[in-house]
C-alpha cells in the first residue's frame, strides 16, 4: 500500500531536472523533459523535490532553459537543487485529444498479453523516431521493449495495457 506522499508523487509529471546553477543571482540552468518550454512557462509553481516553489521565469538557454525560482536567490541555493526534478502535478497538464497520451500515464500500468496472462508492468517510454516504445518489466526483473502500434498493443486504458502475445518476450 502506498503512503498518502507516495500517492501524492505519483500523480505528478516531471517536465525538467536542475542542471546546475546559471550565474551568482541563483537562476537555475534546467534540462527539460518535453519538447520546448511552453509547458513549463505556462505554470506558476512547481515542485523542486518536495517543495512548491513559485516559477517567476523562465527562458531560453541554448540546450537548456533558465529558470528563476521564488526563495532561491543565489548561486549556492540554486547548487543545492542540482539534480533535483521540476514536477508539476498531472492536473496542471493541458487536456488531451482523442488518442493521444502522457509518457507519464502510462507508467506504472499492469500489463497482460492478449490471452489475459499476467505479463509485468510498464517502467518506461520511449521514442526512437518510428513510434512510442513501452519497457516492460516481468515480475523476474527481464525487461522487453514493445512498438505501441495497434498491432502490438491492440487496447490500453487507464487500468491497464494489453500487449499482443506475439510480442511478449
Amino acid at each position: 500500500m502506498r503512503s498518502p506522499a507516495t500517492e501524492k508523487r505519483a500523480k505528478r509529471v516531471a517536465l525538467a531536472a536542475v542542471a546546475g546553477a546559471h550565474g551568482v543571482k541563483g537562476e537555475l540552468r534546467l534540462k527539460l523533459f518535453a519538447e520546448g518550454l511552453d509547458t513549463l512557462a505556462a505554470q506558476q509553481h512547481v515542485f523542486v523535490g518536495e517543495t512548491e516553489r513559485k516559477l517567476v521565469s523562465v527562458r531560453p538557454g541554448g540546450k537548456v532553459a533558465i529558470a528563476r525560482l521564488e526563495g532561491v536567490g543565489d548561486r549556492s541555493a540554486a547548487e543545492a537543487l542540482r539534480g533535483s526534478l521540476v514536477e508539476i502535478d498531472r492536473g496542471a497538464l493541458p487536456p488531451l485529444e482523442e488518442g493521444e497520451y502522457y509518457h507519464a500515464d502510462l507508467i506504472g500500468l499492469p500489463v497482460v498479453d492478449t490471452h489475459g496472462e499476467a505479463v509485468g508492468h510498464v517502467v518506461a517510454v520511449d521514442n526512437y523516431g518510428a513510434s512510442d516504445v513501452v519497457e516492460i518489466e516481468k515480475a523476474t526483473g527481464k525487461r522487453f521493449m514493445v512498438p505501441l502500434t495497434d498491432n502490438a498493443v491492440p487496447e490500453w486504458d487507464a487500468e491497464r495495457l494489453v500487449v499482443n502475445a506475439d510480442f511478449v518476450d
